[in-house]
């Protein structure tokens, strides 16, 4: 069993920062990628930013020059650091992650339970 747990959302003023977290714990054989989507209220979950086990990165073009992704691999972790945040970043951003159980297992995608962000003064 996978869990993926995420941390560090909460309420911000414009222009401030924000740090999220995601643990993956479990029965592990490799993550693939792990990234970050948001859900905004009334539209589709889209996807904010990835990081890949080579360590490349893609960012949604709206995110570009203020979010960071990073990962730990050795604590299975990933991050999303949010600077200059603006309203329009106020979503549930949810943690995801492909991962194989098993060297002869295919790639399977977890998500984490979602935490909020809210940019508001």
């Amino acid at each position: 069993q996978v869990q993926l747990v995420e941390s560090g959302g909460g309420l911000v003023q414009p222009g401030g920062s924000l740090r999220l977290s995601c643990a993956a714990s479990g029965s592990i054989f490799s993550i693939v990628a792990m990234g970050w989507y948001r859900q905004a209220p009334g539209k589709q979950r889209e996807l904010v930013a990835v990081i890949r086990s080579g360590g490349n990165t893609d960012y949604a073009d709206s995110v570009k020059g203020r979010f960071t992704i990073s990962r730990d691999n050795a604590k299975n972790t990933v991050y999303l650091q949010m600077n200059s945040l603006k309203p329009e970043d106020t979503a549930v951003y949810y943690c995801n992650a492909g991962i194989r159980l098993s060297i002869t297992m295919r790639t399977q995608d977890y998500w984490g339970q979602g935490t909020q962000v809210t940019v508001s003064s």
